[in-house]
């Protein structure tokens, strides 16, 4: 895995990326939700490990830093 971060939108964020969360927090993308809550354009980022179990929503034009 790279040592570099990215900006991107949420929109292109694929499974099995590392991303950094508007908390801070690194998830490990194990599968995306698209039109979360049943409205287009959102999406739900989840980590789903041994370690933990995460939800994160997010409108597609939000941006994310990544490291792939």
């Amino acid at each position: 895995m790279g040592d570099t971060w990215e900006s991107i939108a949420a929109d292109e964020v694929r499974v099995g990326d590392r991303i950094r969360v508007p908390n801070g927090d690194e998830v490990f993308v194990s599968r995306i939700e698209e039109n979360f809550f049943g409205q287009k354009g959102m999406f739900a980022f989840i980590e789903d490990t041994d370690e933990r179990w995460f939800k994160q929503p997010a409108p597609g034009g939000m941006t994310f830093e990544v490291r792939r």
